[in-house]
C-alpha cells in the first residue's frame, strides 16, 4: 500500500466541541512524517474551508492555506456551477447564508419566489421553517441538502440533531427527497478533496468517525478507510453496517499502526 494523501474528518475525529481530541497532534504529525498530504473535510456546513483552517490554527495545529473544506463550501460551489442565476431559499444557519452571499448567489427570504430550496443545520429550526418549505413546494423547485449527518457530536460524548434530521423534516413536508445531498459521502465532496490533494483514490486514506459518511465515501472510491472511535460510530455499529473499515483505531494518535502496514 503506497499512500500519498489523507482526507481527515474534523468533528469527532480531530476535535470535539472546542477541544482537540487525545492523540490528534501525534496522529497528524505521524501522517505528515510518512509523507502524506493532508486535507481536512467537515460535514459541518456553517463554516467554509478558510474558516476551518483558521480554527485549526487557533487550536495550535499547522495547517496550510486551502487544506480544508466543508459541506457548506461544497454546496456553495455546486450552486455556483448549477444555479448561479436562480433565487435560493435557505433553511439553515447564517454562516451558510454568508457563504452563499459571498459567492454572489441570489438568496431570497420569500419561499414562494424561490427556484431552489437548500435545507441544512440550524439550531433555530422550527414550525415556521416547515411552513416555508410547504409554501415553496407548491411549484416545480430544485431541492438540495448540505449533508446527511443525523446527529452532531458535542463535548462529553453528548449529541444534538444534525442537518440530516432537518433535511428529513423538510423533505417530509415538501413531499419529495432532495435531488442531491452534497456533503460526504457524495461524489461532489469526494471530488473536492481529490482535486486539492491531487492523488489517486488508491493512494489515499480517509479517516473519520462515521461509517455512513466518512468511511462510505472512502469505500466507494477505493480508498483505505480508517474508523476512529472518538465520535459517532463505535465497534458495535460495524456489524450492522455495509461499510467494513479497513482499520479501526481508538483515536487519531494510533494512526501509526495503519501507516506501519504501508
Amino acid at each position: 500500500m503506497t499512500l500519498r494523501g489523507a482526507i481527515v474528518d474534523l468533528d469527532g475525529t480531530v476535535y470535539r466541541g472546542g477541544e482537540l481530541l487525545d492523540g490528534t497532534r501525534e496522529g497528524i504529525e505521524a501522517m505528515r512524517s510518512a509523507g502524506l498530504n493532508l486535507f481536512f473535510l467537515s460535514n459541518n456546513p456553517i463554516k467554509d474551508g478558510d474558516q476551518y483552517v483558521r480554527r485549526l490554527r487557533n487550536m495550535g495545529l499547522e495547517v496550510a492555506e486551502g487544506a480544508a473544506s466543508s459541506a457548506g463550501a461544497v454546496t456553495t460551489d455546486y450552486l455556483v456551477d448549477n444555479h448561479s442565476d436562480d433565487r435560493i431559499f435557505l433553511i439553515g444557519h447564517e454562516g451558510l447564508r454568508d457563504q452563499f452571499l459571498n459567492a454572489n448567489l441570489s438568496v431570497t427570504d420569500d419561499p414562494t419566489a424561490a427556484e431552489v430550496v437548500v435545507a441544512s443545520w440550524t439550531p433555530e429550526f422550527d414550525f415556521a421553517d416547515m411552513q416555508d418549505a410547504l409554501d415553496a413546494s407548491d411549484r416545480d423547485i430544485a431541492f438540495y441538502g448540505t449533508d446527511p449527518d443525523r446527529t452532531f457530536p458535542l463535548e462529553k460524548e453528548s449529541f444534538v440533531p444534525g442537518s440530516g434530521a432537518i433535511i428529513g423534516s423538510v423533505a417530509s413536508v415538501m413531499g419529495t427527497e432532495p435531488e442531491k445531498i452534497l456533503g460526504k459521502p457524495s461524489d461532489a465532496a469526494l471530488q473536492a478533496a481529490l482535486d486539492r490533494l491531487d492523488v489517486d483514490p488508491s493512494e489515499c486514506l480517509v479517516v473519520g468517525d462515521r461509517l455512513d459518511t466518512d468511511l462510505r465515501m472512502g469505500a466507494n472510491a477505493g480508498m483505505t478507510t480508517v474508523l476512529v472511535l472518538t465520535g459517532v460510530s463505535d465497534r458495535s455499529d460495524i456489524a450492522d453496517s455495509d461499510v467494513d473499515p479497513d482499520h479501526v483505531i481508538e483515536h487519531l494518535g494510533e494512526i501509526d499502526t495503519v501507516l506501519d502496514q504501508g
